[in-house]
């Protein structure tokens, strides 16, 4: 199976399906620079999903799809869905706008809790990470696996040291002004591509 990253908002047509998209489309530009030939499937699966539920069927949110498109992604195929234990337990690493979230996680699935963090925090946690510590990067579906396990181990053992503050928190745009969206997708967009850089280093970002 591929390494799979969960993200997780409130009604999944905002924030999270946003984090789904800028990863892939990160994962993906980095891929075709390293190595063309690599499939993304093999290696990395981005999902997302909601707490709430009250959007389940729904498209993307239309400000949070623009945000998509401005950047070269697809939102092709998506569909909102409310959060289950399965995903979560599908899942090798979740990352969720808020600390509530994280709560609804843990209390969900208790024995998640342990790759569950907040999206702002994680981001915090890889820049103190020494990832020249991980296994060695890759494109083969092995190594690409092992280095990432190990990333979320490594993070986790940070975590310790370091809790999750109220500003990790992601604002919620729903309702509100492109800007906005804009503000939350570019905070986003660095978060997925500083995780690209961890798990497949060598490679500049887009211009």
């Amino acid at each position: 199976m591929p390494f799979t990253v969960l993200h997780v908002c409130m009604g999944n047509i905002c924030r999270s399906p946003m984090a789904e998209r800028l990863l892939v489309l990160a994962a993906r530009q980095r891929l075709a620079k390293l190595d063309p030939d690599a499939r993304l499937g093999d290696l990395l699966r981005s999902a997302s999903a909601g707490t709430g539920g009250w959007h389940e069927g729904e498209e993307m949110n239309p400000p949070a799809a623009r945000q998509i498109r401005l950047r070269g992604g697809s939102v092709e195929g998506f569909t909102a869905r409310k959060l289950t234990s399965g995903h979560l337990t599908d899942a090798d690493l979740i990352l969720t706008a808020t600390a509530d979230q994280s709560d609804y996680v843990h209390a969900l699935v208790p024995d998640a809790a342990a790759r569950t963090f907040v999206l702002g925090h994680f981001g915090r946690l890889l820049r103190e990470l020494d990832v020249t510590a991980l296994p060695p990067a890759g494109t083969e579906p092995q190594a690409f696996a092992a280095r990432a396990a190990a990333l979320v181990e490594a993070a986790g053992r940070r975590r310790g040291a370091d809790e999750s503050l109220p500003g990790d928190d992601l604002d919620d745009p729903w309702g509100r002004g492109d800007q906005t969206f804009q503000r939350i997708a570019d905070d986003i967009d660095e978060m997925m591509y500083a995780l690209v850089d961890a798990l497949l280093p060598g490679g500049p970002r887009p211009a």
